[in-house]
């Protein structure tokens, strides 16, 4: 097993047969003479019609390694398509492909191509669940923040300098930190589902097996509990790291010396992020390690350290290009829909900007919440087709996956060395 990224042709090692080249080397005593002005004569066993030399080629088809077919060789023992021997390695037939990825170490368009391949493929199982979740966690969304938080999409206005309206602006802060952390909360148990539920899809996709909702929930329902579990103990993990980093700022802040605490605390946010995105990045593989191989929580992530380490920085470009593009389209279907819930609840840009507007009215929550509902239908599966894809392309760089994919998919011939062309022996009669 090679645990470095990279794709290493099998069969490229230098023959094992130690006689090879003294089989190989011509026999001076049957040798043809080839000085000029003398016609080499044949052996008198051999027929006197026989082909002209160099134009025998191995029959086309034939399987090469990793089931890839080797073609002939033509006159001069040159390649048909490829450059003539000396100039060149001839290019490689195209990797098998049985479903939306082929069979090999994946380019970043591919894994992005892959991920929409499967939303095209299985858009109605897709679609559907994507659309589902999304509407539920909407939904508890739009009430906790109309019912229970009434302020909450309100920004804290300080509208005076006494104690009262001091006080009154911390309350409204802490209840809009409340609303945020039970509706972040919301998001993050809808993400939890949806990468479950998606996961299992990708992975039938690439094999290009047709899958039903049914079948995904089956197959993912009893892993979500200790999806659930990884992602809290990821976000938990995140937070206290950065907590310690600017817990000495927050100390010397709260000691007297606002200058000197504000210097610590902004040096020690920058290093618990830069540690955090770290963090991140090595553990990012988690989740469909443990979906996938049914690792436990911890083992998931051990897992994900193991395949991230040494591509850490081509898996961080990744996942910000593939964040970077969800949040395109998130903003894309977010703009009309606010305008559209400005113009329909009668508030205009100026009194939300001032905090005047009511943030918290049924009919601009509503339409917030359709556009919502769109967008993460179309960002679940991208997010999560991605994320399972760059596993998949992770393990075929460092345990050659793809053969175990090719299997699974009924490709039996693949991965396994075809049968060595010979040439035929010539008998005395010259058949």
């Amino acid at each position: 097993m090679n645990n470095s990224p990279g794709w290493a042709s099998p069969g490229s090692a230098p023959s094992d047969e130690p006689d090879r080249g003294d089989r190989d080397r011509p026999d001076p005593a049957s040798a043809p003479d080839d000085r000029p002005g003398e016609e080499a004569s044949a052996p008198p066993q051999w027929s006197k019609q026989q082909p002209p030399a160099g134009t025998w080629s191995p029959p086309a088809g034939v399987p090469g390694p990793r089931g890839r077919a080797t073609a002939g060789h033509g006159p001069g023992g040159q390649v048909p398509g490829g450059p003539p021997w000396g100039g060149g390695w001839a290019p490689l037939p195209p990797a098998a492909k049985p479903g939306v990825i082929p069979l090999r170490p994946l380019r970043v368009g591919e894994i992005l191509d892959g991920a929409l391949s499967t939303l095209r493929a299985h858009w109605r199982t897709v679609i559907g669940i994507s659309l589902a979740i999304a509407v539920v966690a909407q939904a508890a969304i739009t009430l906790v923040t109309g019912l229970w938080f009434p302020e909450s999409g309100r920004t804290p206005v300080l509208r005076g300098e006494s104690t009262e309206a001091v006080t009154e602006a911390f309350r409204d802060l802490g209840k809009t930190l409340l609303g945020s952390g039970i509706t972040s909360l919301i998001g993050l148990l809808a993400t939890i589902f949806a990468t479950g539920l998606l996961t299992m899809i990708v992975s039938r996709a690439v094999l290009g097996r047709p899958v039903t909702a049914g079948e995904a929930w089956r197959d993912a329902r009893p892993r979500l509990p200790r999806l659930c579990g990884l992602l809290f103990l990821l976000t938990l993990l995140l937070t206290a790291v950065i907590l310690v980093c600017t817990l000495p700022g927050g100390i010397v802040l709260a000691l007297g010396s606002a200058p000197a605490g504000f210097a610590l605390g902004s040096l020690g946010l920058l290093a618990g992020g830069a540690v955090a995105i770290w963090l991140w990045v090595r553990f990012s593989l988690a989740p469909p390690a443990l979906m996938l191989e049914k690792q436990g929580v911890l083992a998931s992530m051990r897992r994900s350290a193991k395949l991230v380490r040494g591509s850490w920085w081509r898996v961080l470009g990744i996942q910000l290009l593939m964040y970077v593009i969800v949040g395109v389209v998130a903003f894309l279907v977010q703009i009309p829909v606010t305008l559209i819930a400005f113009i329909i609840d009668g508030d205009t840009l100026l009194s939300w900007m001032s905090g005047t507007a009511d943030a918290t009215g049924w009919t601009f929550l509503t339409v917030l919440g359709v556009g919502s509902v769109i967008g993460s239908a179309l960002t679940f599966p991208l997010s999560a087709g991605v994320t399972a894809l760059l596993y998949m392309d992770q393990r075929i760089r460092r345990e050659s996956l793809d053969i175990e994919l090719a299997h699974a998919a009924g490709l039996t011939d693949y991965g396994t060395p075809g049968p060595t062309p010979t040439v035929p022996s010539q008998t005395a009669d010259g058949n």
